[in-house]
């Protein structure tokens, strides 16, 4: 996932990633400010920090740390769920006065597991077809992860599904019981009513 977003000085900006468990999340951002004189984004935004904080779909509170004007954050996925990603900056500047553009750039991998390509040069050829298998069955095991979370969401969708269904089939035999206990009881005060009058 990479993305960019604005966000006030003093603004909260968070996002959803739906994450398999014992997942590695790896994020990369920076941070640009609008520049009034310029009329655009400035390259960076120096001095400025953001606050990072992840919660997991249980509501604990995974990562929350300051980091400078760009930054790289990690964290892993004990559960699978929808995990929160927030981004504040720590700028100390009046509500009134803090109304600067900021401008976030987010890459998020998750899953990954980067080669670094010159420590494998640094080695023989084993040895980097050792790395560069590690590396494949790191992969292999995440795909595997991201099946096993899909399949359970789907299992847990069909139950779901069966069960509406089932309501509504019930539904439907209740209405139509009502329908004919109504229809029954009319017949029989109309029966009822018309004995009373001595018209049948």
């Amino acid at each position: 996932l990479a993305l960019y977003f604005h966000i006030g000085e003093r603004e909260e900006k968070c996002i959803i990633e739906d994450i398999p468990s014992d997942t590695l999340v790896v994020g990369n951002y920076k941070v640009q400010r609008w520049d009034l004189h310029i009329h655009d984004f400035l390259e960076s935004a120096p001095g400025l920090g953001m606050f990072v904080t992840v919660t997991s779909p249980t509501s604990e509170v995974l990562l929350s740390k300051l980091y400078g004007p760009q930054g790289t954050f990690t964290f892993t996925s004990y559960i699978s769920g929808e995990h929160i990603i927030c981004f504040q900056s720590n700028s100390t500047r009046f509500a009134v006065i803090a109304g600067s553009k900021l401008r976030i750039h987010l890459d998020i991998k998750v899953g990954e597991h980067f080669l670094d390509e010159s420590a494998i040069q640094a080695k023989d050829k084993v040895n980097e077809v050792n790395i560069r298998l590690e590396h494949l069955i790191e992969q292999i095991h995440h795909v595997t992860r991201e099946q096993e979370y899909e399949r359970e969401r789907e299992e847990k969708f069909r139950k779901t599904s069966e069960e509406t269904n089932s309501n509504i089939l019930w539904w439907a035999i209740v209405q139509t019981l009502i329908l004919i206990s109504v229809g029954i009881w009319q017949i029989k005060s109309l029966r009822d009513f018309f004995i009373s009058k001595k018209l049948v």
